[in-house]
């Protein structure tokens, strides 16, 4: 196996993410995201966000910021707060990732930040993969992260799989912004 071209050649160019919402190993996550309900989609992207907010915790035990952003993000979908709170929390996020050295957990700052704002706009749901599969990469190195990186796809289908089934047994609270006709 090996891994992605663009993933070389976003490397060659020392860039900061490897992957993009155009990235033909994403495709078939991003052709399953347009067929599926915004509830479905932020279910996803909130679970997704939980596993990475448990690993940054166990990094940075004293850092709230990626469990505020969760937080306000769950408060948000449920109609508890409005969208300014949410978004300065997830700024927040996004502005941690600027204060660390690692290169795998800035990029895990920017997926925790790109899954809570699956709220706002399912548009947003491709950006946790972008970013959680760049920290792979970043830990595992471009030589040895193909197989991490197709089995990390596969849980991301699964799992949006899972949620495309099951949202509706999510009994909510939604917030009327998130309450979907028909689907």
């Amino acid at each position: 196996m090996e891994v992605p071209e663009e993933v070389q050649k976003n490397l060659a160019r020392r860039r900061k993410v490897l992957f993009d919402k155009n990235s033909p190993f994403l495709q078939d996550l991003a052709a399953l995201l347009r067929e599926t309900s915004h509830r479905a989609a932020v279910l996803w992207a909130l679970e997704l966000a939980e596993e990475t907010v448990c690993l940054l915790e166990e990094k940075y035990p004293d850092e709230p910021r990626p469990r505020e952003a969760l937080l306000a993000a769950r408060a948000w979908t449920a109609g508890k707060v409005k969208m300014r709170f949410a978004q300065q929390k997830i700024l927040a996020c996004h502005a941690l990732a600027k204060e660390l050295a690692s290169a795998e957990d800035v990029a895990l700052c920017h997926a925790v930040g790109q899954a809570c704002a699956v709220v706002h706009t399912a548009g947003h749901a491709l950006g946790y993969p972008v970013y959680e599969l760049t920290a792979i990469v970043r830990r595992c190195g471009a030589e040895n992260c193909q197989k991490a990186l197709e089995k990390r796809k596969g849980e991301y289908i699964a799992r949006l799989l899972y949620w495309r089934a099951h949202w509706r047994e999510c009994g909510g609270p939604w917030a009327s912004f998130l309450q979907e006709q028909g689907i």
